[in-house]
Protein backbone atom coordinates (compact mmCIF):
# COMPACT_ATOMS: atom_id res chain seq x y z
CA UNK A 1 0.00 0.00 0.00
CA UNK A 2 3.01 2.42 0.95
CA UNK A 3 4.73 1.74 -2.49
CA UNK A 4 1.40 2.27 -4.38
CA UNK A 5 0.58 5.46 -2.72
CA UNK A 6 4.32 6.27 -3.60
CA UNK A 7 3.69 5.56 -7.01
CA UNK A 8 0.52 7.49 -7.21
CA UNK A 9 2.29 10.14 -5.43
CA UNK A 10 5.44 10.55 -7.94
CA UNK A 11 2.84 9.78 -10.69
CA UNK A 12 -0.17 11.43 -10.10
CA UNK A 13 0.03 14.49 -12.24
CA UNK A 14 1.23 12.11 -15.15
CA UNK A 15 -1.76 9.75 -14.86
CA UNK A 16 -4.30 12.49 -14.91
CA UNK A 17 -3.15 14.46 -17.71
CA UNK A 18 -2.92 11.19 -19.51
CA UNK A 19 -7.02 10.35 -18.43
CA UNK A 20 -7.25 14.11 -19.51
CA UNK A 21 -6.31 13.33 -23.43
CA UNK A 22 -7.50 9.50 -23.37
CA UNK A 23 -10.60 11.07 -22.40
CA UNK A 24 -10.69 13.98 -24.57
CA UNK A 25 -9.69 11.84 -27.59
CA UNK A 26 -12.63 9.94 -26.82
CA UNK A 27 -14.87 12.62 -26.33
CA UNK A 28 -13.65 14.43 -30.19
CA UNK A 29 -13.86 10.52 -31.49
CA UNK A 30 -17.77 9.96 -30.70
CA UNK A 31 -18.02 13.80 -31.82
CA UNK A 32 -16.44 13.00 -35.53
CA UNK A 33 -18.55 9.77 -34.94
CA UNK A 34 -22.05 11.94 -34.91
CA UNK A 35 -20.71 13.94 -37.24
CA UNK A 36 -20.21 11.55 -39.94
CA UNK A 37 -23.12 9.90 -39.28
CA UNK A 38 -24.67 13.01 -39.94
CA UNK A 39 -23.19 13.54 -42.82
CA UNK A 40 -23.55 9.78 -44.46
CA UNK A 41 -27.67 10.66 -43.61
CA UNK A 42 -27.68 13.97 -45.64
CA UNK A 43 -25.83 12.37 -48.25
CA UNK A 44 -28.31 9.48 -48.69
CA UNK A 45 -31.38 12.13 -48.24
CA UNK A 46 -29.74 14.44 -51.02
CA UNK A 47 -29.16 11.38 -53.26
CA UNK A 48 -32.54 10.36 -52.63
CA UNK A 49 -33.91 14.05 -53.52
CA UNK A 50 -31.64 14.05 -56.46
CA UNK A 51 -32.95 10.55 -57.79
CA UNK A 52 -36.38 11.59 -57.20
CA UNK A 53 -36.05 15.09 -59.30
CA UNK A 54 -34.48 13.02 -61.55
CA UNK A 55 -37.57 10.81 -62.12
CA UNK A 56 -39.60 13.89 -61.97
CA UNK A 57 -37.67 15.54 -64.97
CA UNK A 58 -38.04 12.45 -66.39
CA UNK A 59 -41.66 12.38 -66.18
CA UNK A 60 -42.53 16.09 -67.08
CA UNK A 61 -40.22 15.25 -70.71
CA UNK A 62 -42.81 12.51 -71.21
CA UNK A 63 -45.63 14.81 -70.38
CA UNK A 64 -44.40 17.51 -72.33
CA UNK A 65 -43.62 15.27 -75.19
CA UNK A 66 -47.42 13.90 -74.75
CA UNK A 67 -48.74 17.79 -74.90
CA UNK A 68 -47.04 18.37 -77.60
CA UNK A 69 -48.38 15.47 -79.88
CA UNK A 70 -51.75 16.34 -78.72
CA UNK A 71 -51.32 19.64 -80.32
CA UNK A 72 -50.19 18.39 -83.86
CA UNK A 73 -52.28 15.38 -84.03
CA UNK A 74 -55.63 16.61 -82.16
CA UNK A 75 -56.05 20.92 -81.76
CA UNK A 76 -54.24 22.12 -84.64
CA UNK A 77 -55.65 19.66 -87.65
CA UNK A 78 -59.62 20.70 -86.29
CA UNK A 79 -58.28 24.43 -86.19
CA UNK A 80 -56.34 24.72 -89.36
CA UNK A 81 -59.84 22.80 -91.02
CA UNK A 82 -61.82 25.23 -89.57
CA UNK A 83 -59.82 27.91 -90.49
CA UNK A 84 -59.17 27.32 -93.91
CA UNK A 85 -63.05 26.89 -95.03
CA UNK A 86 -63.84 30.11 -93.23
CA UNK A 87 -60.70 31.92 -95.08
CA UNK A 88 -62.16 30.25 -98.44
CA UNK A 89 -65.42 31.40 -97.74
CA UNK A 90 -64.17 35.21 -96.03
CA UNK A 91 -61.52 35.77 -99.74
CA UNK A 92 -63.89 34.21 -102.21
CA UNK A 93 -61.91 34.82 -105.36
CA UNK A 94 -63.95 32.14 -108.24
CA UNK A 95 -66.47 35.70 -108.92
CA UNK A 96 -63.60 38.05 -110.57
CA UNK A 97 -61.90 34.92 -112.21
CA UNK A 98 -65.24 33.99 -113.65
CA UNK A 99 -66.21 37.84 -114.85
CA UNK A 100 -62.72 37.95 -116.64
CA UNK A 101 -63.06 34.25 -118.04
CA UNK A 102 -66.42 35.37 -119.30
CA UNK A 103 -64.98 38.74 -120.72
CA UNK A 104 -62.10 36.82 -122.27
CA UNK A 105 -65.17 34.90 -124.50
CA UNK A 106 -67.54 37.63 -124.51
CA UNK A 107 -64.93 40.66 -125.26
CA UNK A 108 -67.90 43.08 -125.58
CA UNK A 109 -69.20 42.15 -122.04
CA UNK A 110 -66.57 43.92 -120.56
CA UNK A 111 -65.37 47.33 -120.75
CA UNK A 112 -61.38 48.25 -120.28
CA UNK A 113 -62.14 50.39 -116.86
CA UNK A 114 -64.30 47.25 -115.99
CA UNK A 115 -61.48 44.37 -116.89
CA UNK A 116 -59.07 46.85 -115.18
CA UNK A 117 -60.69 46.98 -111.81
CA UNK A 118 -61.45 43.78 -111.82
CA UNK A 119 -57.84 42.63 -112.34
CA UNK A 120 -57.00 45.36 -109.94
CA UNK A 121 -58.99 44.17 -107.33
CA UNK A 122 -57.96 39.82 -107.86
CA UNK A 123 -54.10 41.23 -107.61
CA UNK A 124 -54.87 42.69 -104.26
CA UNK A 125 -57.31 39.89 -103.09
CA UNK A 126 -54.98 36.82 -104.15
CA UNK A 127 -52.29 38.55 -102.28
CA UNK A 128 -54.62 39.60 -99.44
CA UNK A 129 -55.10 35.52 -99.05
CA UNK A 130 -51.38 34.76 -99.31
CA UNK A 131 -51.18 36.81 -96.56
CA UNK A 132 -53.94 36.35 -94.42
CA UNK A 133 -52.87 32.05 -95.33
CA UNK A 134 -49.43 32.53 -93.96
CA UNK A 135 -50.22 34.36 -90.93
CA UNK A 136 -52.94 32.11 -90.08
CA UNK A 137 -50.98 29.20 -90.48
CA UNK A 138 -47.72 30.67 -88.31
CA UNK A 139 -49.78 32.47 -85.84
CA UNK A 140 -52.31 29.10 -85.20
CA UNK A 141 -49.84 26.88 -84.93
CA UNK A 142 -47.74 28.85 -82.42
CA UNK A 143 -50.83 29.82 -80.64
CA UNK A 144 -52.00 26.79 -80.02
CA UNK A 145 -48.68 25.25 -78.54
CA UNK A 146 -48.90 28.22 -76.36
CA UNK A 147 -52.18 26.97 -75.21
CA UNK A 148 -51.34 23.39 -74.54
CA UNK A 149 -47.87 23.96 -72.79
CA UNK A 150 -49.80 26.79 -70.99
CA UNK A 151 -52.59 23.76 -69.91
CA UNK A 152 -49.65 20.76 -70.01
CA UNK A 153 -47.69 22.77 -67.11
CA UNK A 154 -51.26 23.38 -64.94
CA UNK A 155 -52.07 19.79 -65.27
CA UNK A 156 -48.15 18.36 -64.62
CA UNK A 157 -48.30 19.79 -61.35
CA UNK A 158 -51.09 17.42 -60.20
CA UNK A 159 -48.61 14.11 -61.35
CA UNK A 160 -45.79 16.27 -59.28
CA UNK A 161 -47.82 16.55 -56.58
CA UNK A 162 -48.59 13.08 -56.35
CA UNK A 163 -44.37 12.43 -57.11
CA UNK A 164 -44.04 14.68 -53.88
CA UNK A 165 -42.55 17.56 -55.73
CA UNK A 166 -42.10 20.69 -53.82
CA UNK A 167 -40.96 23.32 -55.47
CA UNK A 168 -43.16 23.46 -58.69
CA UNK A 169 -46.47 22.73 -56.60
CA UNK A 170 -46.72 25.90 -54.48
CA UNK A 171 -50.13 27.69 -54.80
CA UNK A 172 -51.08 25.56 -57.47
CA UNK A 173 -54.89 25.26 -58.24
CA UNK A 174 -56.54 21.69 -59.95
CA UNK A 175 -57.74 22.72 -63.31
CA UNK A 176 -61.51 21.96 -63.96
CA UNK A 177 -61.76 19.46 -66.93
CA UNK A 178 -64.71 21.91 -68.21
CA UNK A 179 -62.41 24.84 -68.23
CA UNK A 180 -59.79 22.71 -69.99
CA UNK A 181 -62.50 21.88 -72.62
CA UNK A 182 -63.32 25.81 -72.97
CA UNK A 183 -59.56 27.03 -73.31
CA UNK A 184 -58.96 24.84 -76.02
CA UNK A 185 -62.25 25.10 -77.68
CA UNK A 186 -60.78 29.22 -77.63
CA UNK A 187 -58.55 28.19 -80.54
CA UNK A 188 -61.34 28.75 -82.66
CA UNK A 189 -61.45 32.46 -81.74
CA UNK A 190 -59.79 33.16 -84.76
CA UNK A 191 -61.86 31.71 -87.06
CA UNK A 192 -65.43 32.57 -85.57
CA UNK A 193 -64.24 36.19 -84.26
CA UNK A 194 -60.92 37.76 -85.30
CA UNK A 195 -61.27 37.05 -88.96
CA UNK A 196 -63.32 39.47 -90.55
CA UNK A 197 -61.02 42.23 -88.52
CA UNK A 198 -57.74 40.16 -89.73
CA UNK A 199 -58.78 39.96 -93.51
CA UNK A 200 -59.81 43.59 -93.29
CA UNK A 201 -56.10 44.86 -92.12
CA UNK A 202 -54.52 42.76 -94.08
CA UNK A 203 -56.24 44.02 -97.15
CA UNK A 204 -55.29 47.15 -95.96
CA UNK A 205 -51.82 46.52 -96.12
CA UNK A 206 -52.12 44.38 -99.54
CA UNK A 207 -53.86 47.88 -100.86
CA UNK A 208 -51.05 50.19 -100.00
CA UNK A 209 -48.27 47.47 -100.70
CA UNK A 210 -49.49 46.77 -103.79
CA UNK A 211 -50.58 50.05 -104.91
CA UNK A 212 -47.69 51.00 -107.36
CA UNK A 213 -47.35 47.80 -108.52
CA UNK A 214 -48.95 46.99 -112.59
CA UNK A 215 -49.86 43.96 -114.15
CA UNK A 216 -47.63 43.41 -116.76
CA UNK A 217 -44.57 44.04 -113.57
CA UNK A 218 -41.61 41.63 -113.62
CA UNK A 219 -41.91 39.70 -110.40
CA UNK A 220 -38.99 37.36 -109.93
CA UNK A 221 -38.62 35.04 -106.41
CA UNK A 222 -36.88 38.03 -104.36
CA UNK A 223 -39.20 40.65 -105.51
CA UNK A 224 -42.29 38.17 -104.38
CA UNK A 225 -40.64 37.90 -101.43
CA UNK A 226 -39.95 41.55 -100.40
CA UNK A 227 -43.54 42.12 -101.66
CA UNK A 228 -44.91 39.35 -99.03
CA UNK A 229 -43.12 40.19 -96.71
CA UNK A 230 -43.87 44.16 -96.64
CA UNK A 231 -47.74 43.31 -96.72
CA UNK A 232 -47.20 41.32 -93.29
CA UNK A 233 -44.80 43.82 -91.70
CA UNK A 234 -47.49 46.70 -92.51
CA UNK A 235 -50.43 44.63 -90.87
CA UNK A 236 -48.15 43.79 -87.83
CA UNK A 237 -47.42 47.22 -87.17
CA UNK A 238 -50.91 48.72 -87.27
CA UNK A 239 -52.26 50.39 -85.01
CA UNK A 240 -51.56 49.69 -81.08
CA UNK A 241 -48.47 47.49 -80.26
CA UNK A 242 -49.41 43.97 -80.39
CA UNK A 243 -53.40 44.48 -82.07
CA UNK A 244 -52.71 41.46 -83.91
CA UNK A 245 -53.26 39.38 -80.36
CA UNK A 246 -56.91 40.54 -80.57
CA UNK A 247 -57.67 38.75 -83.66
CA UNK A 248 -56.43 35.09 -82.02
CA UNK A 249 -58.12 36.02 -78.72
CA UNK A 250 -60.49 37.95 -76.80
CA UNK A 251 -59.13 41.29 -75.05
CA UNK A 252 -61.58 40.21 -71.85
CA UNK A 253 -62.01 35.87 -71.83
CA UNK A 254 -65.29 36.83 -69.63
CA UNK A 255 -67.01 38.62 -72.86
CA UNK A 256 -65.72 35.64 -74.55
CA UNK A 257 -67.74 33.23 -72.16
CA UNK A 258 -70.72 35.45 -72.59
CA UNK A 259 -70.54 35.33 -76.37
CA UNK A 260 -70.27 31.54 -76.26
CA UNK A 261 -73.43 30.94 -73.79
CA UNK A 262 -77.11 30.66 -73.82
CA UNK A 263 -78.86 33.78 -73.25
CA UNK A 264 -80.38 32.07 -70.30
CA UNK A 265 -77.06 32.67 -68.60
CA UNK A 266 -76.09 36.17 -69.59
CA UNK A 267 -77.85 38.11 -66.74
CA UNK A 268 -75.27 37.84 -64.63
CA UNK A 269 -71.48 38.57 -65.80
CA UNK A 270 -69.06 35.25 -65.28
CA UNK A 271 -66.58 35.81 -62.08
CA UNK A 272 -62.78 34.94 -63.15
CA UNK A 273 -62.20 31.34 -63.15
CA UNK A 274 -59.43 29.42 -63.79
CA UNK A 275 -60.74 29.38 -67.76
CA UNK A 276 -59.86 33.25 -67.26
CA UNK A 277 -56.67 32.74 -65.51
CA UNK A 278 -55.23 30.30 -68.43
CA UNK A 279 -56.53 33.31 -71.44
CA UNK A 280 -54.53 35.64 -69.20
CA UNK A 281 -51.11 33.62 -68.94
CA UNK A 282 -51.89 33.27 -72.99
CA UNK A 283 -52.41 37.02 -73.37
CA UNK A 284 -49.27 37.79 -71.38
CA UNK A 285 -46.94 35.23 -74.03
CA UNK A 286 -48.59 36.50 -76.58
CA UNK A 287 -47.67 39.94 -75.88
CA UNK A 288 -44.00 39.35 -74.98
CA UNK A 289 -41.31 40.32 -76.93
CA UNK A 290 -39.66 36.80 -76.82
CA UNK A 291 -43.11 35.40 -78.72
CA UNK A 292 -42.79 38.09 -80.81
CA UNK A 293 -39.46 37.33 -81.88
CA UNK A 294 -40.62 33.86 -82.57
CA UNK A 295 -43.35 34.80 -84.67
CA UNK A 296 -41.32 36.84 -86.90
CA UNK A 297 -38.67 34.32 -87.60
CA UNK A 298 -41.53 31.68 -88.10
CA UNK A 299 -42.94 34.43 -90.55
CA UNK A 300 -39.96 34.70 -92.52
CA UNK A 301 -39.58 30.84 -92.12
CA UNK A 302 -42.69 30.18 -94.02
CA UNK A 303 -42.82 33.09 -96.63
CA UNK A 304 -38.91 31.72 -97.78
CA UNK A 305 -40.21 28.30 -98.09
CA UNK A 306 -43.19 29.54 -99.87
CA UNK A 307 -41.43 31.37 -102.92
CA UNK A 308 -39.18 28.09 -103.63
CA UNK A 309 -42.78 26.31 -103.48
CA UNK A 310 -42.57 23.77 -106.86
CA UNK A 311 -46.02 25.59 -107.84
CA UNK A 312 -44.06 28.79 -108.66
CA UNK A 313 -40.71 27.47 -109.89
CA UNK A 314 -42.34 24.46 -111.77
CA UNK A 315 -44.42 25.17 -115.39
CA UNK A 316 -44.04 27.37 -118.51
CA UNK A 317 -42.06 29.92 -116.74
CA UNK A 318 -40.82 30.24 -113.12
CA UNK A 319 -39.93 32.64 -110.50
CA UNK A 320 -36.33 31.82 -110.81
CA UNK A 321 -36.47 33.24 -114.33
CA UNK A 322 -39.29 35.82 -113.41
CA UNK A 323 -42.78 36.45 -114.86
CA UNK A 324 -45.37 39.68 -115.48
CA UNK A 325 -47.49 39.83 -112.01
CA UNK A 326 -50.65 38.76 -114.35
CA UNK A 327 -49.20 35.53 -114.98
CA UNK A 328 -47.91 34.89 -111.09
CA UNK A 329 -51.88 35.74 -109.60
CA UNK A 330 -53.32 32.40 -111.35
CA UNK A 331 -50.38 30.98 -109.37
CA UNK A 332 -50.90 32.47 -106.18
CA UNK A 333 -54.85 31.30 -105.88
CA UNK A 334 -53.51 27.89 -106.78
CA UNK A 335 -50.57 27.74 -103.78
CA UNK A 336 -52.77 29.33 -101.13
CA UNK A 337 -55.00 26.53 -100.02
CA UNK A 338 -51.92 24.20 -99.46
CA UNK A 339 -50.74 26.68 -97.06
CA UNK A 340 -53.82 25.37 -94.74
CA UNK A 341 -53.29 21.94 -95.26
CA UNK A 342 -53.93 19.25 -92.72
CA UNK A 343 -50.86 20.06 -90.54
CA UNK A 344 -49.43 15.97 -90.99
CA UNK A 345 -48.97 16.83 -94.43
CA UNK A 346 -48.02 20.72 -94.00
CA UNK A 347 -44.64 21.25 -94.85
CA UNK A 348 -45.14 24.61 -93.70
CA UNK A 349 -46.64 23.76 -90.17
CA UNK A 350 -43.98 21.15 -89.94
CA UNK A 351 -41.55 23.59 -90.72
CA UNK A 352 -42.24 25.96 -87.86
CA UNK A 353 -41.69 23.51 -85.57
CA UNK A 354 -38.56 22.81 -86.66
CA UNK A 355 -37.00 26.22 -86.18
CA UNK A 356 -34.23 26.07 -83.62
CA UNK A 357 -35.64 29.52 -81.52
CA UNK A 358 -39.68 27.69 -81.69
CA UNK A 359 -38.26 25.08 -79.96
CA UNK A 360 -36.24 26.56 -77.66
CA UNK A 361 -39.11 29.03 -76.65
CA UNK A 362 -41.93 26.25 -75.70
CA UNK A 363 -39.33 23.84 -73.96
CA UNK A 364 -38.31 27.08 -71.69
CA UNK A 365 -42.27 28.27 -71.15
CA UNK A 366 -43.45 24.37 -70.47
CA UNK A 367 -40.83 24.53 -67.85
CA UNK A 368 -42.26 28.10 -66.57
CA UNK A 369 -39.34 29.69 -67.25
CA UNK A 370 -38.57 33.04 -68.52
CA UNK A 371 -36.98 33.13 -72.36
CA UNK A 372 -35.40 36.82 -72.15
Amino acid sequence: MLYLRDLWTRHRRKVLVTAGVLGSGYFLYKLYDAHKRRLSDLERQLASERENDEFIKAQMQVHFETIQRIADTTTLPHAMHYLSCRIAEGLDLSHLTERLMKGKGQPNSLSSSEKLELWDRLKILSFTRMAVSIWAVTMLSLYIRVQVNILGRHLYIDIARGLGSSHLLEDADLIDRDDQQKFLASADFLANYGLPTLLSDMQTAATKVLKAKQLRDFFNTTVLHQTIMQILDMFMSMGSPHHWVDCLMPEDSRLYKLATTSSSDKTNPPEFTQFDQLMFETREVLSSAEFGSVVEISLKEVVNALVEEKGFQSGVGSLTLGMPLARLLPRIAQICPTLLDEPSKNQFVQMIQSVPEVGLFFTLLYANMSTS
